[in-house]
């Protein structure tokens, strides 16, 4: 009998080692474009009506949405009635966010903080963590998060997870995998590996200024753990959630193998 070594690899040593706070360098300068004009009105409102439906939301609930960005679908959101707080780290997806709030007239509450340490108890309807803000961290990093937002939902509150698994993102992906993606007057170039010792994708963002007579561009490092959906869910009963139900697009299908995304709504216990 013949054995053959398939080992498969796609850890790449021009990725540097994961920095625990990688994500306070990446979230500056041109990638604040980025995440700004990365998504349109249309978009975003399919998205937030997704939310409401699947978090079961009624007028006056009060949501929040950890971490917050720019404010996008904070600001969808209160536009609907609800009473939303956003928390982010970064000082100037905040600013963004305040402004938008202005322009719209919309008293939406922004926070600063690391979304690790959420001050509440027992005060929101529902908790948001959407467009792939979820892996950041190491892994007791991440399970601060979901415990953060176990406590500050309210018994029988619903918590909603927007993210990929290993089992959407690993499937398709070839070593040194590069994806264009426009944004206003930005190109960015993503250049993304997977370290399977650390479980974690790793990616090379390259930001062009497109229209710029200097051609300018920057480079930031992004760093996100991909969980498998047993691993996820594990950590997700341990924070103290249950009754978990898992979609695998905005039309409400069942996660099922070869979705490409997982939606996540995860309830916290009444008393």
């Amino acid at each position: 009998m013949a054995y053959f070594n398939t080992a498969l690899t796609f850890s790449s040593d021009a990725f540097p080692p994961f920095d625990p706070g990688w994500f306070r360098d990446f979230f500056t300068g041109s990638t604040l474009d980025f995440v700004r004009f990365s998504r349109d009105e249309e978009t975003t409102g399919g998205e937030a009506r997704f939310a409401e439906q699947a978090l079961g939301l009624f007028p006056g609930d009060r949501v929040l949405d950890v971490p917050c960005g720019g404010g996008r679908m904070a600001l969808e959101l209160a536009s609907q009635g609800f009473d939303v707080t956003g928390v982010d780290f970064s000082e100037g997806l905040l600013e963004t966010a305040r402004r938008g709030a202005l322009d719209l007239g919309l008293p939406v509450s922004w926070v600063q903080r690391d979304m690790r340490d959420l001050p509440w108890e027992g005060e929101f309807d529902a908790v948001l963590c959407w467009w792939n803000s979820f892996g950041y961290f190491d892994d007791p990093g991440n399970s601060d998060f979901l415990r953060a937002v176990f406590r500050a939902l309210k018994p029988g509150g619903r918590f909603l997870l927007d993210t990929p698994l290993a089992e959407t993102s690993l499937p398709g992906m070839e070593p040194q995998q590069r994806t264009w993606y426009p944004a206003g007057d930005l190109l960015a170039l993503e250049e993304r590996d997977y370290d399977h010792e650390t479980g974690r994708l790793e990616s090379e963002w390259t930001f062009i200024h497109d229209g710029r007579q200097d051609g300018r561009t920057e480079k930031r490092w992004f760093s996100l753990r991909l969980y498998t959906y047993r691993e996820l869910a594990a950590l997700l009963r341990e924070a103290g959630f249950s009754a978990l139900r898992a979609y695998g697009s905005l039309e409400g299908e069942p996660f099922e193998l070869g979705a490409p995304w997982l939606y996540l709504v995860a309830e916290k216990p009444p008393d």
